[in-house]
Formats: C-alpha cells, sequence, structure tokens
C-alpha cells in the first residue's frame, strides 16, 4: 500500500481557499475588528479566523471546485507516472519518471496520461465533505470549548474521517485504471479488450470503469474498496488534526513579525506549508498532506 493523492494537502487548498473568501461589510479594518462587521468571526491580533457563520456559501464551494480541479488536471500525469513506478518490479517497465512519461505518451497517447482521471474528479466530493465537516464540527465544539487548539484539533481529525471513507474506494477504483495499457500485467484486475467495450466511443470510460468496479466486487466483495481503510483512517487523521492548530499557531506568528500592511492571504499561504512541513517531521514515517482526494492506498499488485 502506498500513497496516491493527487492535490495539495486538503488543509492546505482549504486555508487559502477560505482565506480567500471574504463576507461584506466592514471589512478587515471595520471597527469592530471582524470581517463582515456583525459576524461572529473571531480574531487574534491581525489574524482572521473565518468561522462557519461568515462565510459565503456559494464563493466558498464554488471556488474550491474550480480550485481543486484546476489543481488535479495539472498534477495527474505525474501522480499516474509515479503509480506506476511504484507498482513495478525493479525497473522492468520504466527506468524512471521521463522514460515513463514518454513510453506512456508514445504507446497510449495523452489520454494514457490522464488513465482514471474521471472516476478521480468525483473524489471532489470527499473535498466539499472535508470542508464542511471542518466548519461544523469546529461549530459545535466552539459550544463546550472557546480554545482554538481544541477546536481545530477535534474539527480536523473528524473531517479527516469523512473525507477518506468518500476518497479511498474511488481511488481503488482510479488507481486500477491508471495500470491498465502498459500496466495492466501488474494489476489483477483488466479491463475487457479495446474492442469489446468501445461500442460506442462516448462509453469508453464509463465502460471500463464499470468493469473494474464489477471486477473488484466479484474478487473482494463490499470490503475490496476499502482495501487500506484502516491504515489511511490511522495516518491521515493524525495528520490533519495535528496540522490545523500549527497553521493557526504559525498564521499567528507570522502576523507579528510580518509588516501592518502585509496581506493575510500570504501570511496564511506560508502558514500552510509550515504547517505540513510539521506535522510531517513529527509524524514520520507516514507523514504525506491528506488531500481532499488523496486516500492515497494502492492495491494493484498480484
Amino acid at each position: 500500500m502506498f500513497s496516491g493523492g493527487i492535490s495539495l494537502p486538503a488543509p492546505v487548498s482549504y486555508a487559502v481557499q477560505s482565506s480567500c473568501i471574504r463576507f461584506g461589510g466592514g471589512g478587515p479594518d471595520s471597527d469592530d475588528g471582524r470581517v463582515g462587521g456583525g459576524g461572529r468571526m473571531q480574531q487574534k491580533r491581525n489574524i482572521q479566523i473565518i468561522e462557519w457563520e461568515d462565510l459565503d456559501k456559494r464563493k466558498f464551494y464554488s471556488f474550491g471546485v474550480f480550485m481543486t480541479m484546476t489543481i488535479r488536471a495539472t498534477v495527474y500525469p505525474a501522480t499516474l507516472i509515479r503509480t506506476r513506478l511504484q507498482v513495478q518490479k525493479g525497473k522492468s517497465l520504466y527506468s524512471g519518471t521521463f522514460d515513463a512519461f514518454f513510453k506512456i505518451l508514445r504507446a497510449e497517447g495523452v489520454r494514457g496520461l490522464y488513465r482514471g482521471f474521471m472516476v478521480n474528479t468525483f473524489t471532489l466530493i470527499s473535498g466539499q465533505g472535508y470542508i464542511t465537516t471542518y466548519e461544523l464540527v469546529r461549530k459545535y465544539v466552539s459550544r463546550y470549548s472557546s480554545d482554538n487548539t481544541v477546536k481545530s484539533l477535534v474539527a480536523g481529525g473528524s473531517a479527516s474521517l469523512v473525507a477518506q471513507s468518500i476518497t479511498v474506494p474511488i481511488d481503488v477504483v482510479s488507481q486500477q485504471l491508471m495500470m491498465q495499457g502498459q500496466g495492466e500485467h501488474l494489476t489483477r484486475f483488466k479491463v475487457k479488450p479495446k474492442m469489446v467495450v468501445a461500442a460506442g466511443k462516448h462509453k469508453v470510460t464509463f465502460g471500463q470503469t464499470r468493469d473494474i468496479i464489477m471486477q473488484i466486487f466479484a474478487a473482494d466483495g463490499f470490503h475490496g474498496f476499502y482495501r487500506g481503510y484502516v491504515a489511511s483512517l490511522l495516518t491521515y487523521i493524525p495528520n490533519s488534526a495535528v496540522w490545523w492548530p500549527f497553521y493557526h499557531f504559525y498564521a499567528e506568528q507570522l502576523s507579528k513579525m510580518a509588516p501592518s500592511e502585509c496581506p493575510h492571504l500570504i501570511l496564511q499561504a506560508v502558514a500552510g506549508p509550515l504547517a505540513a512541513a510539521t506535522r510531517i517531521n513529527r509524524h514520520q514515517p507516514h507523514g504525506r498532506g491528506e488531500g481532499p482526494s488523496a486516500g492515497g492506498r494502492q492495491d494493484v499488485g498480484h
């Protein structure tokens, strides 16, 4: 089992996303020190902690989906190549990243670099689930504790639990599709020959997907779609739970050191990677960022 997520770590992309979307009203310089004037937004020195009530939900979700899709489309070929390199035995198929890229491009075309991409886009649901769960759990915990660290810790872990429950089965299927083509001999499941599947060209992608799903279910039952689920939870729940307190800590410290005219967005964008680096160092050998789409388990070998 190894990782296969393909987007920015969920907390990082979400933090940047949320920091970009402000409620209308008084603005950052309003007299009450909160964005939107009458909102319930808390403020720690120069950094506003955006709560659920203060978000413009329509912009929040639409911006999140657009940003995530853009990132996925950009990095997906690299993820597919990494998946095949990790599954192959030694250098039986590819000698390295660039060798894999050119061989796939020559043998399978650009389409080959995006095998499983359409299926993987369904993990957008887990990304929005992560965001919503984080905000709602944070709101619930705030009834019992005003400590931002406690709220971030509980909400981050809960959000990861929901996201992984959605992501794992989608990843299992999409990663099987990644291995089709030149790497199909390395996987347990193989799609039907193209001449059989492609009764209509527009049905090829989802015809292959349906074929893989049926094979997984026939071989392993419902459990087959959740291979690596427990390992993923043990990895990503602690990572997500720890990331948020560190994110707020770094954002606050940076706000003390940065010039007063420095935009909050920049401070938060820097705080995200710093929190991720700290989390990785504290959670080796697991340590890897979680993505809304990430999941990151792999069960394609024999």
